[in-house]
């Protein structure tokens, strides 16, 4: 059994193609995608009405947001995140410091370790 197993997922991603795959990927993990935000006003409605148990972040959103916002509310709520990203560790916000950073390009057992980590309160790099 894997470890995603009926694990709630939001997914935050402005790439439709992007979030669809993501999608595909953690649903294949045996994880229900409660939803899939573009943007950081969409993810902190969706975080609100779904009560994800972890959240997948983008770095960079839509009309060039980041996800700061909600990795600050994701905090505060004391809801784990995963933050996958091209940029170094040391060149992100302090926001992010409390989630597992996932380096670009990544396979899927990377993903569902990095998501499984930050469940378990383990905020590194993956």
């Amino acid at each position: 059994m894997s470890g995603l197993q009926d694990l709630r997922v939001l997914v935050v991603e402005n790439d439709e193609m992007s979030a669809t795959l993501l999608q595909m990927q953690l649903v294949q993990g045996g994880a229900v995608v409660v939803g899939l935000a573009g943007s950081v006003a969409e993810a902190l409605r969706l975080v609100e009405e779904t009560q994800p148990q972890v959240v997948l972040l983008d770095y960079k959103l839509a009309r060039n947001e980041t996800s700061e916002p909600v990795a600050a509310d994701l905090a505060a709520r004391g809801i784990p995140f995963v933050l996958a990203t091209g940029m170094a560790r040391e060149q992100l916000p302090d926001v992010f410091r409390g989630g597992v950073v996932l380096t670009k390009p990544y396979l899927t057992v990377e993903l569902n370790t990095a998501l499984v980590r930050a469940l378990q309160g383990q905020s590194a790099n993956a």
